[in-house]
């Protein structure tokens, strides 16, 4: 294969430089091309995942309650791969183990940088360093090292700044002590770190990475099989999902502001969430009762497949939808109380997220949503079919349909282990739902899957609900001591909106997870 830098006429100079530095988004005839293969290459560049590291420094925790950070850096690297920056990792329970990209050059794609500049140093032992980039390249991350002796210029690489995008900043995993301004932040992207005064965080292109990185439909169907997960619902559940379908072809209806008295059957349009429109159920309790109690064996998980970090990894997101969310519970001490009416409202979306490695195509996290928030897992932690697949369980809370790893009660409002809070509760020994043969992808833009006409709904997918918070409390607490009384009081008032369910609820695509990473 002819050099990059042959001394061929300048016409066929470019011809072979673009040929060659870019023949992988032309040769990418399916997507998907090298999901799961150990490496990506594009635009001349070839990128794996890295997991073995140097421990460089440890920095203690600031304050009484904050984490401290070790930091890190590639070592034992493959001929002709180079770090693109440090890595860090935070003292907390759920710490992924270290990972990092690391970087060769098929193509003047990288290069060295041509100096470091120092940014901070914490008391002589931690010194972090900026790379300065030659003309046309950006550093991907910075560097720390343990001496104030400036690193060498051949222990990183830049790469092409046409590759790079900038992107969204997490929190920061460590901030100085001394300026608490100075933080610093890790790229999901590359897993490297970036530090200073609000710095701005770099990934790679993804929309020159998604097409070279990410599963073809038959790679995603062979995941779907493989991975997905077994959905339990809580015994006493008397609120299942249902499909989108059933729920439109039992009854539901279709409101508008402009004339909320004359309700239509479904036929939702698209727009903005204007408030203009909301679904709600049947007006005949019959049929409400029926609409209330979902339709298991019409359900389907209806599938998202989106790139994430960067198009390093591949999110598939399984969202299932209720038409009712049943009321709240709350325990104090050895009591279960039932709140009344609190907590209902009617079209409830929940998902639970997996996440796959485009590099070896393997499972790396599971994200459970829990109401307006949530938490992700690591595989070793989930919990799996006991025939030794490779399928976790998810299971579904009594009632709020919030989604949790493992059976059991969480306190949601507890005020340091006062045994007083909102029930989340799952429970083995209910129904269950196999989101492998009950799944229908809904959208994966990158492969171009017509999407149905509801997802473009983006008004509430129910009303936003009007009875009196105190009214229903008074109903709950006449018959409870005074002692109680106050405890189950002062607990409602500190709840969010969305555990309530005061708003109407709305579709998938409005979620903020949609278009952005899962956090």
């Amino acid at each position: 294969m002819a050099s990059c830098w042959s001394l061929l006429p300048l016409f066929f100079f470019f011809f072979f430089f673009f040929s060659l530095c870019f023949h992988e988004r032309e040769a990418v005839a399916v997507q998907g091309g090298q999901f799961g293969k150990g490496s990506i290459e594009f635009a001349g560049v070839e990128l794996r995942e890295h997991s073995t590291f140097t421990e460089i420094v440890t920095a203690a925790p600031l304050r009484s309650g904050d984490s401290g950070a070790t930091f890190f850096f590639p070592s034992s690297l493959p001929s002709g791969f180079f770090a693109l920056g440090s890595h860090a990792q935070a003292h907390t329970s759920n710490s992924s183990p270290p990972r990092a990209l690391i970087a060769r050059d098929t193509c003047a794609s990288l290069a060295s940088p041509t100096d470091f500049t120092l940014l901070f140093s914490t008391n002589s032992s931690a010194f972090f360093w900026q790379p300065i980039p030659p003309p046309g390249y950006a550093a991907a991350g910075h560097l720390v090292t343990s001496s104030p002796q400036k690193p060498p210029l051949s222990s990183i690489r830049c790469l092409r700044s046409d590759l790079l995008e900038s992107c969204d900043s997490e929190a920061p995993i460590w901030s100085a002590k001394s300026d608490s301004s100075f933080t610093v932040h890790l790229s999901d992207s590359f897993g490297t770190i970036v530090a200073g005064k609000k710095p701005p965080l770099i990934c790679i292109n993804k929309s020159l990475l998604t097409v070279a990185a990410m599963p073809n439909l038959t790679q995603i169907t062979a995941l779907i099989k493989t991975y997905s997960p077994w959905i339990n619902f809580h015994p006493k559940e008397p609120y299942l999902p249902s499909s989108v379908s059933w729920f439109f072809n039992n009854g539901a209806l279709l409101y508008t502001n402009s004339s909320p008295n004359s309700p239509a059957r479904i036929d939702p349009p698209a727009g903005t969430n204007d408030g203009a429109y909301w679904l709600d159920l049947p007006t005949d309790p019959a049929s409400q009762n029926t609409v209330k109690a979902g339709n298991l064996p019409s359900a389907d998980a209806y599938i998202h497949i989106k790139p994430t970090l960067g198009g390093t990894a591949t999110d598939i997101v399984f969202w299932l939808f209720y038409p009712f969310n049943g009321p709240a519970r709350a325990k104090v001490e050895f009591f279960d109380i039932a709140l009344g009416r609190i907590g209902e409202h009617v079209g409830d979306w929940e998902h639970v997220t997996q996440r796959f490695s485009n590099f070896d195509g393997e499972m790396k996290q599971m994200y459970f949503s829990e109401h307006s928030s949530g938490k992700w897992v690591d595989p070793k932690e989930l919990e799996y079919t006991p025939d030794g697949g490779r399928r976790p369980a998810a299971y579904a809370t009594l009632h709020g349909h919030a989604f949790y790893p493992k059976a059991g009660l969480v306190l949601l409002g507890e005020m340091e282990n006062d045994g007083i809070g909102i029930m989340d509760e799952t429970a083995e020994g209910g129904a269950v739902m196999d989101a492998a043969a009950n799944s229908v992808v809904v959208s994966a833009e990158y492969l171009g899957v017509e999407e149905p006409a509801w997802l473009q709904y983006m008004r509430e997918w129910g009303p936003k609900v009007s009875y009196d918070v105190d009214k229903e409390l008074e109903k709950v607490m006449r018959f409870l001591p005074g002692e109680m009384k106050r405890a189950v009081g002062d607990l409602v008032s500190r709840l969010p909106k969305e555990v309530l369910g005061e708003e109407g609820p709305t579709g998938p695509k409005e979620k903020a997870s949609w278009n952005g990473d899962e956090s």
